[in-house]
């Protein structure tokens, strides 16, 4: 399972460390696309291959914006031997990632968000809303 939080440098080359408690996890080979509050989401071959799967199962004509929403900017990612990850442009420039960034575990996935940005989402969410929200699922 995927989780703590993690600060990191994006390097000029746009590379970032990712965590090695994170790297076990997600195997040598993983996949990152767009995520949701934009942030990039990271996920293991077998968890990007369920999703595949998932979407392939329902009809296309209620998740063709999902499918170009994930897969269209999606790249597979291979550590190097110091642990970075090459962040393709078009990922980083939708996440806002310049320079400080942030790595979270969220259970089955990572995310990477610009630090400026976790901060500012961090500050919206609440403990009241969260009672709320848990609540409501019966957590």
């Amino acid at each position: 399972m995927l989780m703590g939080t993690y600060q990191h440098n994006i390097d000029s080359k746009g590379r970032v460390i990712m965590p090695a408690k994170f790297r076990e996890e997600l195997g040598g080979v993983f996949y990152i696309t767009r995520g949701l509050d934009n942030c990039l989401s990271v996920l293991s071959k077998s968890d990007w291959d369920s999703l595949g799967e998932k979407l392939r199962g329902l009809p296309s004509s209620q998740t063709k914006d999902i499918q170009r929403f994930l897969f269209s900017g999606a790249a597979e990612l291979e550590p190097d031997k110091q642990g970075r990850v090459l962040i393709p442009q078009p990922l980083r420039d939708y996440a806002g990632l310049t320079k400080d960034v942030v790595i979270i575990g969220t259970g089955l996935k990572a995310e990477i968000w610009d630090l400026d940005r976790w901060n500012e989402y961090n500050n919206k969410v609440t403990e009241d809303n969260m009672f709320d929200l848990m609540s409501s699922l019966g957590i």
